[in-house]
């Protein structure tokens, strides 16, 4: 399996998912710590991928979503965007919106 389609696999076969630097547990970068805040302050259920244990991903999902930066977030088989996207579009109102529109169900804030 090629890496675009190792991406494209796991951005339709999960509704949430999250290319970061660092796991969900440990992010590895102030960005990417900043999604995770928010998707844990949300409560939604995410899927994460550390680009720092693969070269061929950390290049790959950047050639796949056309995209420059990591992090990198994926609902339902669409790229939402980066840091600065979501954490505009959580102040906004906008993300959690977003996800009731999509018929993500958030729990409750963690």
């Amino acid at each position: 399996m090629s890496i675009e389609q190792f991406i494209e696999n796991e951005v339709k076969s999960n509704d949430v998912v999250l290319f970061m630097k660092g796991t969900p547990q440990f992010p590895q970068c102030g960005f990417s710590g900043q999604v995770v805040q928010i998707l844990d302050h949300i409560g939604v259920g995410y899927k994460g991928h550390n680009v720092l244990e693969s070269p061929e991903l950390r290049d790959g999902i950047k050639v796949y979503s056309n995209w420059p930066t990591i992090p990198q977030l994926y609902v339902k088989g669409e790229f939402v965007g980066g840091c600065d996207i979501i954490r505009e579009m959580f102040q906004a109102g906008e993300l959690q919106k977003m996800f009731a529109d999509k018929g993500i169900t958030l729990g409750a804030p963690a």
